[in-house]
């Protein structure tokens, strides 16, 4: 081999060697983050798993709808003689009562009212639904012992309605309960009965209701 050979092949050595080390040193540069395109594209933002999930589902949560009403009350209640037959006799009840938390999503409601047609004690048992987001209110009277049927509804910009199917003189009847001002010191409830469908509903229970102040309103 002549010295000029010799010296083209180290030529052709030392140039791939630079090559090579130039090829090593871009990709380097472009996994150090100093590429601002490249790590933006590679920054992702970690995502909590449920977070979502739980976020809707405490926009639609209700169990704490009928917190306001824990604690005692007074009742004067007016309630129709003789409902769907045309009837507009009242007659109207005075009492108290008081609401009592279960859990969160239950409460107890118990209420004692007198009038000229008698003494009516009975309670209601509200239980929240967390799947469905809606309550369903058993009502019993003491006299009969038997809960009722469920009403089932929930709450929408502060206005309940709560619905449920009965017999009432043999004739199949719907029934709903309305709740309103409940975050107030003077909630208001109404029974309505509707024998055509929900066309028409008419009022026959009435209750208008005033806290009475624990001993620790009374302190403040």
């Amino acid at each position: 081999m002549t010295i000029n050979k010799v010296w083209i092949c180290c030529a052709v050595c030392a140039a791939g060697f630079i090559f090579h080390a130039s090829q090593v040193s871009a990709r380097s540069s472009s996994n150090d983050g100093s590429n601002p395109k490249q790590s933006q594209n590679s920054i992702t933002t970690e995502k909590k798993p449920g977070v979502e999930q739980a976020s809707a589902a405490k926009e639609g949560d209700g169990q704490h709808d009928f917190d306001p009403l824990i604690g005692s009350w007074k009742y004067h209640l007016k309630r129709r003689l003789n409902p769907l037959t045309g009837s507009n006799t009242w007659v109207e009840f005075e009492g108290t009562g008081v609401c009592r938390k279960v859990w969160d999503g239950a409460s107890l409601d118990q209420i004692e009212v007198d009038g000229p047609t008698g003494h009516i004690e009975g309670l209601t048992l509200r239980v929240y639904n967390p799947q469905s987001h809606q309550w369903r209110l058993y009502w019993a009277n003491r006299k009969v012992g038997i809960l009722d049927p469920p009403q089932v509804g929930e709450f929408k910009n502060g206005r309940g309605e709560f619905f449920a199917q009965d017999t009432v003189n043999g004739k199949t009847i719907l029934i709903r309960f309305v709740w309103t001002n409940t975050t107030t010191d003077t909630p208001h409830f109404e029974q309505s009965f509707s024998d055509d469908g929900g066309k028409t509903w008419e009022v026959n229970w009435i209750t208008d209701q005033t806290r009475v102040p624990d001993e620790s309103d009374k302190a403040r």
